[in-house]
């Protein structure tokens, strides 16, 4: 998941990423977005020096540097333009990468601060004991915030059950009147009215699981007549 940020307060272009598998080209694809970030800042005829830094902010749900103790002991990284042999000297930070290795830190642990607590919410937002603690307000925030969402999704949910149910159960009684009441005038033709609507209820009693005053109601039929219907059908 990919989020462009451009702030001309702080100056800096934002290219926050979230990376759930690790892939080959990944570091490749982040560098082709930074850069190109930083390319479609200036129209023709602008100053260069109204470039703002193009920043990177990569959060990787996996451990990326593990070929030596030092790599496995460290869980943030920050890459700029520096010359090879002098680090010290650099082309300031008008590119940036920035990695965080969440699994990582979590594991190593991390000064207390917003930091921490981001990747503790990242990695354990689903957690209530892990969070219940949490005092960052915009933390805190997006919190109340997934609550909210998984709220409005719970309750969309439930308004489509009803609304499913509602649906079925209307569909349910017509399919049943019809198939009751289309049984019954058969035979009502030949055995007189009386004896179709009895025949509408025991199609109904037989098919349906609805109760006796329902088809009473439907069969033009006393609640006593079907339970009497209901009762010889058990026989």
């Amino acid at each position: 998941m990919r989020r462009w940020l451009q702030t001309r307060e702080t100056q800096e272009s934002t290219n926050v990423e979230i990376q759930v598998r690790r892939y080959g080209a990944w570091h490749k694809r982040g560098l082709f977005y930074l850069s190109r970030m930083l390319g479609s800042q200036l129209s023709t005829g602008e100053d260069y020096q109204e470039l703002r830094a193009s920043v990177g902010l990569h959060l990787l749900d996996f451990d990326l540097f593990t070929a030596n103790d030092d790599e496995r002991q460290q869980a943030t990284w920050r890459f700029e333009m520096r010359d090879e042999r002098q680090p010290n000297v650099s082309l300031g930070n008008i590119l940036q990468m920035n990695l965080i290795e969440l699994k990582k830190a979590d594991r190593l642990g991390l000064p207390q601060g917003p930091l921490r607590a981001w990747v503790n919410f990242l990695e354990h937002w689903k957690e209530d004991i892990n969070m219940i603690d949490t005092t960052y307000e915009p933390v805190r925030k997006a919190m109340e915030r997934l609550k909210q969402l998984s709220a409005d999704e719970e309750t969309r949910r439930l308004a489509f059950v009803r609304e499913r149910a509602l649906r079925d159960e209307v569909s349910f009684i017509n399919e049943a009147k019809r198939e009751g009441i289309e049984q019954g005038i058969e035979q009502g033709i030949e055995q007189g009215v009386e004896q179709g609507r009895e025949d509408v209820a025991r199609n109904m009693i037989l098919k349906t699981g609805m109760d006796d005053l329902a088809i009473a109601d439907i069969a033009k039929l006393t609640a006593d007549d079907v339970a009497r219907l209901r009762a010889e059908i058990k026989h």
